[in-house]
């Protein structure tokens, strides 16, 4: 009875492995094909624009995404509390919700010809046992800038393409 509780155990941590990464793989194809679309608009950690005199308009620009944590990565994530060091399989975690968050809020501001002060806030929400980690959202947020449509330093933004 206690081979078959293990075997049980090990099938299902197996099964979310496979199935964590599968789902992890196909996110990053999907981040990847959008972010193509948005190369060439511009996402800054600077405060100041170039040439604020051409500036027509600016605005708020949030974007947000809430990823779940699998169950592989927290059995994988407990094991490091025991001997300590990164936990890799949150970093990938995060890389993906930042990624995405930055992609929405590009997403939600298409029209804009740049992003300043970009920033990303990050916080976890708690599954409710033990206090574990659930999911993770993160906040990207930034100031749109546009340009008036004479100005040197408005380039074609992905809608006009």
């Amino acid at each position: 009875m206690d081979f078959i509780q293990i075997y049980v155990g090990l099938f299902l941590l197996v099964l979310g492995l496979i199935a964590g990464t599968l789902v992890e793989k196909l996110h990053y194809r999907r981040i990847k094909k959008r972010e193509i679309g948005f190369v060439t608009l511009p996402a800054l950690t600077s405060r100041t624009v170039i040439d604020e005199h051409d500036v027509l308009r600016s605005q708020l620009a949030l974007g947000s995404a809430v990823i779940s944590v699998d169950y592989f990565k927290r059995f994988a994530a407990a094991l490091k509390q025991l001997f300590g060091g990164e936990v890799h399989s949150y970093s990938t975690l995060l890389d993906r919700a930042r990624r995405e968050a930055l992609l929405r809020m590009k997403e939600n501001f298409s029209d804009a010809h740049l992003f300043i002060n970009v920033r990303f806030e990050t916080s976890t929400i708690s599954s409710g046992n033990n206090s574990r980690i659930g999911s993770v959202e993160v906040l990207a947020f930034a100031t749109a800038v546009w340009y008036r449509e004479d100005s040197p330093h408005s380039i074609p933004t992905p809608l006009d393409r």
